[in-house]
């Protein structure tokens, strides 16, 4: 009996969470939400302007705490649908402290936090599924950047030594030091004001020193952002395989559980055609 209860109250609770799901699962509830994460930026980043402020700060105020109202019901519907799983998604943990941080008190020694409640319009890459692959192609290629980051930083050790070797005479302040030497060359890497500003004086002194600028421009320009690009196409191409290959998976899995109803509604039909012949065998041999 208690057993029976028990169940009876379950079954309706499991309804509930299943038919929760579904609502925040959907493609419609998800556009929903990212219209309002777009609104939501656009007035955060209207409330810093003072004439705004002076004519509407009532509304901007009304439509943030809509907004945060809005998040956390959502966050309240994805805790009871999905119960503990909910945090075995990187996404879902990133909206949970997102919103959490605007719960946060903004006033007195947290004030602070006021400027963090921009940090909800973050919450478009986990809703947006673009925006979602092209951060997570970037986490995926984090450790090939590493690779990378460690032989681009080889390569500037070794220019600055050289660079502070040749220059440092005549420029101590851009390659006095292996430090500022480093600074430099950055600047060059990132080509901001790298001719006029630094090159082409150094070659009005050293007229050959085209010939070790042009090729550090060459390697860590062109060769190594080529290296950084290549890597993160690559690692979105993956993510995006990955994707399709559990698409496919889910999709099969779905129709293996379709044929499998269909199979025990048939095996049902069955048993209860087979009900009825022996009921009409019975009537039969009764007359």
């Amino acid at each position: 009996m208690t057993d029976d209860l028990a169940s009876d109250v379950a079954s309706p609770l499991a309804g509930l969470r299943a038919r929760a799901r579904r609502l925040t699962d959907d493609s419609r509830f998800t556009r929903f939400i990212s219209v309002v994460i777009a609104i939501n930026a656009v007035t955060l980043g209207l409330e810093t302007w003072p004439e705004a402020m002076a004519g509407y700060g009532d509304v901007l105020y009304g439509i943030d705490r809509a907004a945060l109202a809005i998040f956390v019901v959502e966050i309240l519907l994805k805790l009871f649908g999905h119960g503990g799983r909910f945090f075995k998604s990187g996404w879902n943990v990133f909206d949970f402290i997102i919103v959490g941080i605007a719960l946060m008190p903004a006033s007195g020694a947290f004030s602070v936090l006021r400027a963090l409640r921009i940090l909800r319009a973050l919450r478009l890459l986990s809703v947006v599924p673009q925006m979602r692959a092209v951060v997570e192609a970037l986490l995926a290629a984090v450790p090939g950047m590493g690779a990378i980051i460690a032989v681009l930083g080889l390569v500037f050790y070794i220019a600055a030594v050289m660079a502070t070797k040749l220059f440092a005479a005549q420029f101590p302040d851009w390659f006095g030091s292996v430090g500022a030497s480093m600074y430099s060359l950055f600047q060059i890497m990132t080509l901001e004001s790298w001719s006029m500003g630094i090159v082409r004086p150094v070659m009005e002194v050293y007229g050959w020193a085209w010939a070790f600028f042009v090729p550090f421009i060459i390697v860590t320009s062109f060769a190594v952002l080529n290296l950084f690009i290549a890597l993160i196409v690559n690692s979105l191409q993956m993510i995006n395989e990955a994707s399709l290959r559990e698409a496919t998976e889910e999709a099969e899995h779905h129709a293996h559980d379709e044929r499998e109803a269909m199979m025990q509604e048939i095996r049902a039909l069955r048993g209860e055609v087979s009900a009825l012949r022996q009921e009409l065998k019975q009537e039969r041999a009764g007359e």
